[in-house]
Formats: C-alpha cells, structure tokens, sequence
C-alpha cells in the first residue's frame, strides 16, 4: 500500500536521544527520592509526555514533582543534546527518499516543540522540517497512547487517518497509532518486537524502511 502519509515519531526514531534523556530522566527522578533504573525508565516513561510522568510518580507514591520538575529536566536533557545527540543512522536518508518519491510526511511528538527543535538543529535533521509539519503533544494536551496528537498531524496535512503510517519506537506510541486507526511500524532497534505489540509490521534499521512501507 502506498499511503498518502508518513508521520514519524521524534525521540529514537530520528534523533539517537532515549539512551540520554531515560539516563537523565531516572537519575533526576532517584535525586528526588523515587529510586528509578534505567531500565525502569525506559520501561515506564518511553514515549511518554511529560504530564505522564508526573501522573504515574503521584499514582505509585502519593508525591507530586517539584513545581519546577519540566523546566529542570529539559535544561538538563537540552545541554547533553547540545554535547552528544546523533540522528538515528539512515534518518536523513529516509527522509530525502519521501521527498524525491513525493511523499508527505511528518513528525509527531510527545516531546516539546523547543525539545524537537534542539534536536532538530543539533542533528541537522532541521533542513527536513518546517513549522507546518512539526507536531507535539502540546498543540492537543493529551500524549500517547491517546490518539489525539496523531489524529491532530492527519487533520494539519489533510490526509485521512486510514491513508497514514505511523513509524514508532515505543509501546505507547503504537498504541496510539493503533486507537487512531493508523497503520504503524514498530521499529525495533531499541524496543523488541513483543513490545510493540499492535504494529501491521517491523523494521531493524532505517535502511529497511522504504521497503518497508512500500517505495
């Protein structure tokens, strides 16, 4: 199926950043007295907006975050961007294949819109993307796995949800393709297979996905 329109996720699809901001993220949240690993990180909040991890650490612990919990973590995440932060290998190729095939394509995000673009400009990644085709779980206040932000881009780019395909890297952002009624591919180079249960199909490395989606 050829479909109409491509919508990408950002973190770990496009941009190498789940392995820091996860780092960051479970060092932040064990200084704050709510020991988290790594591994529990990527397990718990991978994918997330970050109203969700305010949700889940008041669920489990009865403790709201600091006031000033978002601001400080982005600094930090912003910071070891500017120092470390790589665009997934294949990306930009992936991305100058849509054009040359005249494919519209996307990204929507459960990042901020100044997170996506730090990266964005880091990576070089920002040549790809303009303010019109930039979506965050901002512009809808509700982040994965609700459908909200990935119905919101198809609506921006006039395309209907059953001619969308999702790529994405996390359970909750399959999930949410899914509830939109989107096809989605699960990219597996992070998350394996079992964990991305839901998705029409799966890919290893940026270099299989044209096929993958049928150009």
């Amino acid at each position: 199926m050829r479909y109409d329109l491509v919508i990408f996720d950002n973190d770990g699809v496009l941009v190498d950043s789940e392995p820091i901001s996860n780092t960051l993220l479970a060092g932040y949240l064990t200084e704050l007295g709510h020991p988290t690993s790594y591994e529990e990180s990527v397990r718990d909040y991978m994918g997330s907006a970050m109203h969700r991890i305010h949700e889940l650490v008041e669920e489990r612990t009865g403790e709201r975050l600091p006031a000033d919990f978002d601001e400080t973590f982005h600094a930090r995440v912003f910071a070891a961007f500017e120092r470390e932060l790589e665009a997934v290998r294949g990306a930009a190729e992936v991305l100058k294949g849509l054009v040359a095939a005249g494919v519209p394509y996307c990204v929507a995000s459960s990042g901020s819109h100044e997170r996506i673009r730090v990266g964005h400009r880091k990576t070089g990644l920002d040549a790809w993307f303009r303010d019109d085709n930039v979506f965050s779980a901002e512009d809808v206040g509700r982040g994965k796995p609700e459908p909200d932000l990935f119905l919101h881009a198809a609506a921006r780019m006039g395309v209907a949800p059953e001619r969308c395909v999702v790529v994405e890297d996390s359970r909750l952002g399959v999930q949410a393709a899914v509830a939109a009624g989107m096809d989605v591919y699960g990219f597996t180079a992070m998350t394996p297979e079992e964990k991305l249960a839901g998705a029409t199909g799966f890919f290893g490395t940026m270099d299989e996905l044209p096929a993958t989606l049928g150009l």
